[in-house]
């Protein structure tokens, strides 16, 4: 929806009412994140079809087309990650909500926002505990790992294997903070 209506300054009113919208969902995910390590369906879902309902309420069919392609953004960007069991489905869900509501651009400026601080965070957090060396030998295997087997299914179930074993980031966090992030800088939240 974002990107439908950002060149017209007499609608900037509703670029800030999406953008806060879309900040208090993160918010709440982020949290639920941090506590459970999950992004439930009952946060994702909502957002990615309410996102659909209010491009097409508001711009028609034009409007849900562009909000899908949003989605669809926010899904082809996290989903290899998912494919290979690094990462949750509901923080590709959820990234894919952000693109219902804010539109393919925005989830893709979003999107590095959040990966360079996740990137940021989950390096603090190997610091932190004083494990970079397991970790770093995780690392150089999990790349490894996909550079040799390439196919999804079996990374996936590598993963699995190896999970326990690693410290895991709760990523509705850093897509929170990346997007709004992202938001602040663009001037949607003023």
């Amino acid at each position: 929806m974002l990107e439908s209506i950002s060149g017209n300054a007499s609608a900037s009113w509703l670029v800030v009412a999406v953008s806060w919208l879309v900040t208090v969902v993160l918010i709440v995910a982020a949290a639920i994140d941090g506590w459970k390590l999950k992004v439930p369906n009952w946060i994702t879902f909502p957002m990615i079809l309410s996102g659909w309902a209010a491009s097409a309420a508001v711009f028609g069919w034009a409007g849900l087309a562009w909000s899908m392609v949003g989605t669809a953004v926010g899904l082809a960007l996290l989903m290899p990650a998912y494919a290979i069991g690094g990462m949750g489905a509901g923080d590709v869900k959820l990234l894919a909500g952000v693109g219902a509501w804010v539109g393919a651009t925005h989830t893709f400026w979003a999107f590095l926002a959040s990966a360079v601080l996740g990137g940021i965070i989950a390096l603090a957090m190997v610091l932190y505990r004083q494990k970079w060396r397991h970790h770093q030998a995780q690392f150089w295997a999990i790349l490894t790992e996909i550079l040799v087997i390439r196919d999804p299914n079996e990374l996936s179930a590598i993963a699995a294997e190896r999970k326990s074993t690693m410290l895991l980031l709760p990523y509705g966090i850093p897509i929170a903070i990346g997007t709004v992030g992202y938001l602040a800088c663009k001037g949607m939240l003023l």
